[in-house]
């Protein structure tokens, strides 16, 4: 009887059997690192951070009264911003462009800095220009909001018996003060400003995760500053939204108690719908389209909470305004730039075609994000003032 062997494995084979444990593991370890990068990416979205330094300071002239400026997308622009500091000034006003080469931009400065000043070199560019509410010269009062986590501290700028209000929201990162630019406009319109504050900004209460919800939640302490206005005396509520500010001014003109009271709303580079602005600035720092995705999907779930210590999961069809236009009943003002650089205005424009009743867009170009007033004072509050008058918003003297 023949008797058969089992051949013995060919050099082939174990080849292929050892490619494969490679491919395994290698792909298990991209895995791997593609998610550890995606939860970092989502715990940064939720987290509330401390102001990064963005620009370099290369050059004082005490003298002549200019600084130098590494260039950048936002250093190059023209109009009056302000810079972020840490020495002997910690704020610093910069006025018109006198010069700029391939790497340097040499700027006017409008805050004297004496021949003493210390000033170290990184430094943070702002749009917020005014630091304080005494800087724009209008009566104010400080006031408390309470809210369901506590006081949250405002500004009030009353504007003679106005029963016309704003109440401005500032954006992801920011305080109160990058609201202060828009006061004069809407003063010298007889409307009073209230500038609020929200939970986990800094200056309003913490939530008991200290996480941002991206206004899924926040709108519920800019509620309660409504129904302060309304209480006090304001007949016609209209809110103002910067950035992030905008996600939650579109969720109050949404799901306000005092709705009857909105009669608009005004967005100024704003969120419209989460998920593009965060594919956007993924593609920008050069994450892969999965990782964004994972992301995404773990801020949304009930099983990335316990990874990005989130109190809920993030609702992004409930933020998506497109999706929700429908929905909308004030009319809204957005003001948003096609080269903003941070939140893109492409929900913006779909936002307005999908609601052409009803909201107009602004668009800008070459100005950067939030600093459209910046960038051109006069159009940014002539449009404003034109929006609030065909409404008959206004009360001016």
């Amino acid at each position: 009887m023949l008797q058969y062997r089992r051949a013995a494995p060919s050099a082939f084979a174990a080849v292929v059997r050892a490619v494969l444990v490679l491919l395994s593991g290698a792909l298990a370890f991209t895995l791997g690192a593609m998610g550890v990068v995606a939860i970092r990416m989502a715990r940064k979205v939720v987290r509330p951070a401390a102001r990064e330094n963005d620009t370099r300071i290369v050059a004082f002239d005490t003298q002549a009264q200019t600084i130098g400026l590494s260039r950048t997308a936002d250093t190059e622009l023209p109009g009056r911003y302000g810079l972020f500091t840490t020495g002997s000034e910690d704020y610093i006003k910069l006025g018109s462009v006198l010069s700029q080469s391939d790497t340097e931009v040499r700027r006017k400065l409008l805050t004297h800095v004496g021949p003493d000043a210390r000033i170290w070199r990184d430094a943070a560019f702002s749009g917020w220009y005014f630091s304080r509410p005494e800087e724009l010269h209008l009566p104010f009062t400080p006031e408390l909001i309470g809210s369901a986590l506590g006081p949250c501290p405002a500004w009030l700028f009353p504007a003679g018996e106005s029963t016309t209000w704003v109440v401005q929201v500032h954006g992801r990162g920011a305080a109160r003060a990058e609201c202060l630019r828009a006061v004069p406009v809407f003063h010298a319109a007889g409307i009073t400003s209230l500038v609020v504050s929200y939970r986990n900004d800094g200056e309003a209460p913490h939530s008991r995760s200290g996480t941002y919800s991206l206004g899924a939640t926040e709108w519920r302490d800019v509620d309660a500053a409504v129904g302060f206005a309304r209480r006090h005396g304001a007949q016609r509520i209209v809110v103002m939204g910067w950035s992030m500010g905008g996600a939650i001014a579109l969720q109050l003109a949404l799901n306000s108690a005092h709705r009857d009271l909105i009669v608009g709303v005004i967005l100024d580079s704003p969120v419209v719908d989460w998920r593009v602005v965060l594919d956007y600035q993924a593609a920008q720092v050069g994450l892969p389209a999965p990782v964004t995705k994972l992301a995404i999907a773990a801020l949304g779930a009930e099983w990335g909470t316990v990874l990005t210590g989130a109190s809920a999961p993030i609702p992004f069809r409930r933020l998506d305004i497109v999706s929700r236009a429908a929905e909308l009943r004030q009319p809204v003002l957005i003001l948003h730039s096609d080269q903003d650089g941070f939140v893109p205005s492409d929900a913006s424009h779909a936002l307005q075609a999908a609601r052409p009743d009803l909201v107009e867009l602004e668009v800008f170009t070459e100005a950067r994000h939030t600093k459209l007033w910046n960038y051109d004072q006069e159009r940014w509050s002539r449009r404003i003032l034109a929006w609030l008058r065909e409404r008959g918003l206004t009360d001016e003297q």
